[in-house]
């Protein structure tokens, strides 16, 4: 038997557990899926918005592998970390190891007044109204009337939409209730979602930027001058130098808003406004916390880039959001590209100056960083795992535990398996109904761990 461990039971590490059973070179497989967390399926869980049901109805996918006899969930147990596993003690309890423990660290603006209180990163805030148990209890909306949020790709237009959102539209969804509780009391009344270059550029999907119309209760406020100053603004469909098709339908898109201009006073309770060529050189500071930003006013240059024009804008604002990007961390005992933020790697094989670190590999974002969609992680996956299975021979050659889970107990730790989880399914369920709600996550660490193992008993 192969004998393989997936570090991180997100959509890489579990569709990297899909493959491996889906192949039929080595039939007689088995998958351990470790997880740092007592819960499953990583970014869906804690990543996508709780009003997009749609893209959160993924894990019902995930479910299916981690469901699947050839494969254990193993929560719980941490790599790399100083209360965890090293990478080199894990391998001695497996033929292979794969690493797919994503990009969880946010790239920052490295501009004076960064640190402020009132300002924090995107993901930070996600973590917040998705109950991660690492997140705390920040109140970050409770007395800010303004918001800027700094960045123009899916993430930011995700933050402006739950903060653009009332209470009573995310009562439906799993946001724990101490952030719906300060949802609730929230003074935000106007979002500014600002990127230092044009809307050609913007990361944003057309689906995502169109839901921030469909608020109930907010309008979408577009200056036209700056839409007008993006060269691909006027460029005629289908001749040379025309945008591609995604560009022209969010242009289309922010073109109807512009069009609608300013709302009327006393009109909708919340703004959102779309800004454009902003680029941010400092966050301004009152009474010791945020007051605002100053951006340097950009234009397009020859080359597609933006150049600064000399012109200066403020925003205020008592809250602020980075949503800039993504970027992996380190993981003790592993090669580590700090430019890129990746793990070094041939074809998904570690690379340790060059030469294949035996029996290592990764995939998903720590393997070709923090790029693509959900989907983008399956011929990722699927890349790593040809290169694991031609590596099956000498694999099998390598010393392996017969019982892992047992040793990491001799070792001190104490793993939450599948029966734990389904535990925790159900505590929040009943949470939820004893709130008049649906399901709603269990948000701190002694509350999954006290429900996981109420399950094992």
């Amino acid at each position: 038997m192969l004998s393989v461990a997936v570090v991180g039971s997100g959509p890489s590490g579990v569709y990297t557990a899909q493959a491996l059973l889906r192949q039929s070179l080595v039939p007689d497989v088995r998958v351990h899926v470790l997880d740092r967390l007592p819960t499953p399926y990583g970014l869906v869980r804690y990543g996508v918005a709780p009003d997009h049901e749609k893209i959160k109805s993924l894990q019902n996918g995930l479910r299916a592998v981690l469901e699947d006899d050839r494969v254990t969930f193993v929560g719980n147990v941490g790599v790399g970390g100083p209360d965890g596993v090293s990478p080199a003690r894990l391998a001695e309890l497996y033929h292979a190891v794969v690493y797919c423990v994503g990009a969880s660290a946010d790239r920052r603006l490295a501009v004076p007044g960064e640190g402020l209180p009132g300002s924090y990163s995107a993901t930070r805030f996600v973590s917040w109204y998705s109950a991660h148990p690492d997140a705390g209890a920040d109140p970050f909306v409770l007395d800010a009337r303004s918001a800027v949020v700094i960045g123009v790709g899916n993430v930011a237009v995700d933050v402006a939409r739950i903060l653009a959102r009332g209470a009573d539209e995310l009562r439906a969804t799993d946001v724990p209730s101490a952030a719906l509780g300060a949802l609730e009391e929230s003074r935000v009344r106007d979002v500014h979602i600002v990127g230092r270059r044009g809307p050609s550029q913007a990361r944003f999907t057309t689906k995502e930027l169109r839901e921030l119309g469909a608020l109930p209760g907010a309008r979408v406020v577009v200056d036209p001058a700056e839409l007008a100053l993006d060269p691909a603004y006027a460029a005629p469909e289908g001749l040379p130098g025309a945008p591609p098709a995604v560009v022209r339908r969010n242009l289309e898109v922010l073109r109807g808003w512009s069009a609608a201009g300013e709302p009327a006073p006393g009109g909708a309770g919340r703004r959102i406004r779309l800004r454009f060529f902003l680029r941010p050189v400092e966050l301004l500071e009152r009474d010791g916390r945020v007051a605002g930003v100053r951006f340097a006013r950009t234009a397009p240059d020859a080359g597609g880039g933006v150049r600064d024009t000399g012109a200066y804008e403020d925003i205020a604002a008592r809250l602020v959001l980075r949503a800039v990007g993504y970027r992996g961390v380190e993981l003790p005992g592993l090669p580590f590209d700090a430019v890129r933020g990746t793990v070094p790697h041939a074809a998904g094989r570690v690379l340790r100056d060059g030469v294949p670190v035996p029996g290592a590999y990764v995939a998903g974002w720590i393997k070709r960083g923090p790029t693509g969609v959900i989907g983008s992680n399956r011929s990722c996956a699927k890349e790593t795992v040809a290169s694991l299975l031609a590596d099956a021979a000498e694999l099998r050659g390598r010393a392996a535990a017969d019982d892992p889970l047992a040793v990491l107990r001799e070792w001190g730790l104490r793993p939450v398996e599948w029966s734990g989880w389904l535990s925790i399914e159900r505590a929040e369920a009943e949470l939820g109904r004893s709130l008049g709600r649906g399901p709603v996550k269990i948000p701190d660490w002694p509350g999954l761990l006290g429900a996981a193992r109420d399950g094992e008993r």
